[in-house]
C-alpha cells in the first residue's frame, strides 16, 4: 500500500501522529527554554556588605528552587569585568554606581538601585579637621585594587589636588582599613559602604575616631551627578553619647542590581521580586519602598525590569510558586496556538475529508450517468456500437473495484456496482431488441 493511499485511509490516525510530533517537539523547546537552577552573583569582599547582601539573595530563591553561588571579588570594577566575560558565569551582581565609563556597559542591563552606598570620611581624632588641607601628607586608605571604593574615592581626591605625591594613598580592605585606623597606623580612611555595615558601626561608635563630612557636597553632586547627598543626624550613631555631635553631610552613590542581557527573563523577575522583599524597608537614608527604583546610574533598565515597576509580577508568579508558575507560563504559551490549529482543523477536517471520499464515488457516477445517456439516444438512432458501450461498462467497474475508500464509504461502492449493472442491463435488452 503507498504512503497517499495509507494516510487516505488511517486519516485520523496520521493526524493524531502529527499532532503528537509537533507537540513533543514544541515540549522540548519549553523544556530548554525553562529558568536556569543555579546562576552566579559577583558580589564583593567577603564580610563587606555586598557580600552579605547576597547572601540574603541566596537564601531568598532558594526558597524559590534556585541555587545562588556567590563570587567574593574585590568590588564593583571587578563584578564590571566578570560581567562582561561570558565565559566567567557570572550572570547578576551588585555593583557601585558611577564606575562604568561609556560603552563598557554593552550586554549589560540593570534592573534599578537598591540602596545608597555614602563614602565615608573617617579620621583619627588628634587630625585636625582642616578640610582638604587635613589630607595632604597623611596615610590615607582609599580602598583596594579593582574596588568601587577607589575608583569614586580617587576620582574625588584628584578632583580636590589629592593624589599620591602630596599623600600616601593605600589599598586596605575594609576590614584592615578600620584596624590600621583604629591602631593609629593610618590617619584617613574613606570608604563606600552602607550604614549598616559592621566596619562602618564599628568606626561610628570609636571614641578615637571622628566623622567628617563635606561642607561642598553639592558642588561634587554638580561634577558627578550619579552622586546624592545624605544627612546624618546628630545623635544618629548614639544618642547617649551624642554621636555625631552634629549633622554630617555625605555624598553618597547608590548600588544597583545588574545582570547580563542574556539572563532568563524569568530569573530577572524573580530578582526584582527578592530585591523588594530586602530592599523596601526603611533606613536611616531612605523611606519605606523608596528601593528598588527604577533608575538608570549607568546601565540602562531591562525589559523585564520597566514592566515590573510599571505592572509588578507577572500574574502567574503572584499566585504560583516560581518554576509553577514558570511551567504554567509555557504550558498556556505552548497550547495556545497548538489548540487554535488543532480545533477548526477537528471541526472542518472531517467535512473536507467527508466530502473527498464522496466525490471520488460521484465522478464515477458522472461518468455513468453519461454512458447511460448515450445508451439511451442509442435507442433511437441505433448508430452506437454495443460492444464499445458494454467495455466502457467494464472498464468502469474495473476502476470501481480498484477505487479504495474506507469501510465507512464501501456502501457507495455496492451501490454504484449495482447500477453499473443495471446499466449494463439496459444495454442487453436493448441490443435484444435490435437483434
Amino acid at each position: 500500500m503507498s504512503l497517499k493511499h495509507f494516510a487516505q485511509n488511517h486519516w485520523p490516525s496520521v493526524a493524531i501522529a502529527v499532532t503528537a510530533a509537533v507537540v513533543a517537539c514544541a515540549t522540548l523547546v519549553m523544556l530548554w527554554n525553562m529558568p536556569p537552577r543555579s546562576i552566579v552573583m559577583a558580589t564583593g569582599p567577603q564580610g563587606g556588605t555586598y557580600y552579605e547582601v547576597g547572601e540574603r539573595y541566596r537564601a531568598a530563591l532558594a526558597e524559590a528552587g534556585v541555587e545562588v553561588r556567590l563570587m567574593p571579588t574585590a568590588g564593583s570594577v571587578e563584578n564590571l569585568t566578570l560581567l562582561r566575560d561570558p565565559k566567567s558565569g557570572v550572570s547578576v551582581a551588585l555593583m557601585q554606581g558611577g564606575i562604568v565609563s561609556t560603552g563598557s556597559a554593552r550586554g549589560l542591563e540593570s534592573l534599578g538601585t537598591v540602596f545608597y552606598e555614602p563614602c565615608w570620611w573617617f579620621r583619627r581624632s588628634e587630625v585636625e579637621d582642616t578640610g582638604v588641607a587635613s589630607l595632604r601628607g597623611r596615610k590615607i586608605s582609599i580602598g583596594p585594587e579593582n574596588s568601587g571604593t577607589r575608583a569614586i574615592v580617587l576620582e574625588l581626591l584628584t578632583r580636590v589636588g589629592i593624589n599620591g605625591q602630596n599623600s600616601e594613598l593605600l589599598s586596605l580592605p575594609g576590614r584592615a582599613t578600620a584596624e590600621k585606623l583604629l591602631a593609629s597606623e593610618i590617619d584617613v580612611a574613606f570608604m563606600v559602604a552602607s550604614w549598616e555595615s559592621p566596619v562602618v558601626q564599628q568606626l561610628l561608635a570609636d571614641d578615637h575616631i571622628v566623622l567628617s563630612g563635606y561642607p561642598r557636597a553639592d558642588a561634587f553632586i554638580a561634577f558627578y551627578p550619579f552622586l546624592s547627598k545624605l544627612v546624618v543626624p546628630r545623635g544618629a550613631a548614639d544618642l547617649l553619647k551624642d554621636k555625631p555631635p552634629s549633622d554630617v553631610t555625605l555624598i553618597a552613590s547608590k548600588a544597583s542590581l545588574v545582570v547580563r542581557k542574556d539572563l532568563h527573563p524569568a530569573i530577572q523577575y524573580l530578582l526584582l521580586n527578592v530585591a523588594t522583599k530586602i530592599h523596601s524597608s526603611a533606613s536611616i537614608f531612605n523611606r519605606a519602598n523608596e528601593f528598588p527604583a527604577a533608575e538608570e546610574v549607568d546601565i540602562p533598565l531591562s525589559s523585564e525590569a520597566l514592566r515590573f515597576y510599571k505592572s509588578g509580577l507577572p500574574i502567574l508568579q503572584e499566585y504560583f510558586p516560581f518554576w509553577m508558575a514558570e511551567l504554567m507560563g509555557k504550558v498556556i504559551i505552548l497550547f495556545i496556538p497548538i489548540f487554535g490549529v488543532l480545533y477548526p482543523m477537528i471541526h472542518f477536517l472531517p467535512r473536507v475529508y467527508d466530502w473527498t471520499m464522496r466525490s471520488k464515488v460521484l465522478r464515477m457516477y458522472g461518468e455513468l450517468r453519461l454512458l447511460e445517456d448515450e445508451t439511451s439516444r442509442a435507442q433511437y438512432n441505433g448508430s452506437e456500437d454495443k460492444r464499445e458501450m458494454s467495455a466502457r461498462l467494464d472498464r468502469l467497474e474495473e476502476q470501481v473495484n480498484h477505487l479504495n475508500v474506507p469501510v465507512a464509504y464501501a456502501s457507495m461502492l455496492y451501490e454504484l456496482r449495482a447500477h453499473i449493472e443495471l446499466v449494463r442491463e439496459g444495454l442487453r435488452k436493448h441490443a435484444d431488441n435490435v437483434a
